[in-house]
């Protein structure tokens, strides 16, 4: 028995889990999902493509390479959130106390189980994730244990779509033969640290001296590892703030190096953050324009009135008129629009019209040289959305209505042709056909619609 009980859950593989649900062609198959230029990074892997190496955060090309036979798709944020947001909604149903991490996973502290035995906790977790898959139609892995530390270790252990509970009293035998990297908190420079002293495995380093812990890796750090080695975990289940800011940006394939092309993208990527503000139901008061060069030196500008709008053509041509201050000479190779400085109601403008008082503040510029690589953090950080273009090409991946046929995707397009396989998540694998890319029947469709 054990006076608290933590859960946590994490949807497996989750982007690519959504795309496996919403075409189910995909089901089984190794999946990237992604871009397809030679700077595109990894959102997220299937299981399938995993066994081949491919993961998240790592280099599309790379990705590729392992897993040669994977299928490509570009990410389709509006139905993760939606999926997102149906499996939240059965975790908070089912616990009060509730704390999202991210758009895929989600600790949770229920009352019903303090005190409760190891078998009933089991039951309520498998009750748990079955109630998730019949909202959402996705796998989930949950683990339980002391704390947030012994929990999120216990989900990953139980991965893919399982369940595994920590009973205290075998908690060190089952924390002990891991390795150290898997404890929150020991990076690559504290893994390097304690491998030098010998000590590879979070048992080894619970048998560490406190001091020689706190001299080897900082008095902090090192009494925090030193406590969750030893499973002591106190850290509560609390919701998180309101975010302060939306944002959108985009890594270009090819260096921008017309103004009139930056101005057209910042239009886009502005318009896909306040696609985010809008849903949230807030204004800002402050935009910020990120724009990094060729050589990936990174400049941001910002300004800031004394009201909150969520105007979007003015919110556009103040993020346009950052933008001209703060690209550089050279090629640009990444935009990144953010509206922060959040307010729950937009009065009717933002910023002042031309001839009246300029903002209250603007912000310095910030340079720094990046680290090339790039990439979005492994965990299931979302990658920035593209916006759309309703004029571009069909990509594969596009979401596509035809009046016969219904809701589709395509597969392929080229040489003036393109092929759309038309299924969504309950009609089972559908059949392909190819039309004509200039087919005025082909029309861009809602991914939501993919869910019917």
């Amino acid at each position: 028995m054990t006076g608290r009980w933590v859960l946590h859950l994490d949807m497996d593989a989750f982007f690519a889990s959504c795309e496996q649900l919403t075409r189910p062609t995909l089901a089984g198959r190794p999946v990237l999902v992604g871009g397809l230029g030679p700077r595109a990074v990894v959102a997220g892997a299937s299981y399938e493509a995993r066994v081949f190496g491919a993961r998240s955060a790592m280099p599309m090309g790379q990705a590729r390479r392992r897993c040669p036979h994977a299928v490509v798709v570009p990410p389709r944020f509006v139905l993760y959130q939606e999926l997102s947001a149906r499996v939240m909604a059965v975790l908070a149903e089912a616990s009060p106390v509730l704390e999202p991490v991210s758009i895929d996973e989600a600790f949770l502290g229920p009352p019903a189980l303090a005190g409760a035995s190891t078998a009933e906790v089991e039951r309520f977790c498998t009750e748990l994730r079955a109630e998730v898959r019949a909202a959402s139609g996705l796998p989930a892995s949950v683990g339980a244990g002391s704390g947030k530390q012994v929990a999120k270790i216990a989900s990953e252990l139980a991965k893919p779509d399982g369940l595994r509970v920590v009973d205290p009293a075998t908690q060190d035998a089952v924390l002990g033969p891991l390795p150290v990297r898997s404890l929150w908190g020991v990076g690559p420079v504290a893994e390097a640290a304690l491998h030098k002293v010998g000590v590879t495995t979070i048992g080894g380093l619970a048998a560490m001296d406190l001091r020689e812990t706190t001299g080897l890796l900082g008095t902090a750090v090192g009494t925090e590892l030193h406590r969750l080695a030893r499973g002591v975990d106190e850290r509560p289940v609390a919701p998180r703030g309101a975010a302060k800011q939306v944002s959108a940006e985009t890594t270009f394939d090819a260096d921008l190096t017309a103004m009139s092309a930056v101005h057209e993208h910042i239009a886009r990527i502005t318009a896909a953050a306040h696609r985010r503000l809008v849903a949230a139901e807030r204004a800002a008061r402050t935009v910020t324009v990120k724009v990094r060069s060729a050589d990936f030196a990174t400049v941001s500008r910002s300004e800031t009135s004394a009201v909150a709008s969520a105007d979007l053509g003015v919110l556009t041509a103040v993020a346009q008129r950052l933008a001209r201050a703060a690209v550089p000479d050279g090629g640009v190779r990444l935009l990144g629009v953010s509206l922060g400085g959040l307010g729950e109601d937009p009065p009717p403008a933002l910023f002042d019209p031309p001839g009246a008082a300029g903002p209250v503040a603007v912000a310095v510029e910030t340079p720094s040289a990046e680290d090339p690589a790039g990439g979005s953090p492994a965990g299931g950080t979302p990658v920035p959305e593209t916006p759309v273009a309703d004029d571009r090409p069909w990509r594969p991946g596009d979401d596509v209505a035809h009046p016969a046929h219904g809701h589709g995707w395509v597969q392929g397009a080229g040489h003036g042709r393109v092929t759309v396989r038309f299924e969504t998540r309950t009609s089972g694998p559908g059949r392909a056909a190819t039309f004509a890319a200039d087919d005025p029947a082909l029309t861009r469709a809602d991914p939501l619609d993919s869910l019917a």
